[in-house]
């Protein structure tokens, strides 16, 4: 289950999710207040991706629904969970991580989502620089336990 905060129209929601396979569901739906006034819709929104899981903290849309987790070399790699962009780095190899921890930024439709660490442990390697372009289930960090 992972939790993520994704701000609509100035509006900031709570959305939890369950990957299950590759379909992700909504845990609990949430739903909108209605608004104070009218508003006036020029076309139908674009439906919002899951971003990357958030901690407890509040955190920007994530539809960073959560790296996965896989077997990969001497670690388990951290793979993206949607195509995207990565703007910025927060480790490099050697660093402690401890789960939920910042790990990268990967921009994808126009939203910051944060890939976090799923476990605590060691960056053995980060094979993605900033501003690279990745592709769901790409290998964005690898982290030994």
């Amino acid at each position: 289950m992972r939790r993520f905060k994704v701000k609509i129209n100035d509006e900031i929601f709570e959305v939890e999710v369950e990957e299950v396979g590759r379909e992700v569901r909504a845990a609990r739906p949430v739903v909108a207040p209605p608004p104070a006034q009218p508003v006036q819709v020029a076309a139908p929104a674009p439906k919002a991706p899951v971003a990357a899981p958030a901690p407890a903290a509040p955190k920007p849309a994530t539809p960073s629904p959560a790296p996965a987790a896989g077997a990969q070399g001497d670690g388990d790699a951290v793979r993206a969970p949607i195509p995207g962009v990565v703007s910025a780095i927060k480790v490099s190899a050697g660093n402690q991580v401890k789960r939920g921890q910042v790990l990268l930024i990967l921009e994808a439709m126009k939203m910051q989502n944060e890939i976090l660490a799923p476990f605590d442990g060691t960056v053995t390697s980060v094979p993605v620089s900033q501003g690279a372009s990745v592709q769901t289930g790409d290998v964005l960090v690898t982290l030994s336990r």
